[in-house]
């Protein structure tokens, strides 16, 4: 796969168990956000989170065909 579209997207889940068990082990407060693709769906349990907006077209690798 070249690429995903990410839909229907991220979502922050609210009252999240996962984040409340890592906020009481380690003493800060933690945050759960689902992203579902069309062919992934990733879960980030995280306490800090900075995004960086990219220009359209960015790109930091290419996958080319054959070698």
């Amino acid at each position: 796969m070249r690429w995903q579209a990410l839909y229907p997207g991220a979502q922050r889940i609210a009252d999240s168990r996962r984040a409340q068990e890592w906020a009481d082990r380690v003493g800060i407060d933690f945050h759960e956000v689902r992203i579902e693709m069309n062919g992934h769906n990733l879960t980030l349990i995280f306490n800090d989170l900075e995004m960086t907006g990219l220009p359209i077209g960015y790109a930091p690798y290419r996958v080319t065909e054959g070698r």
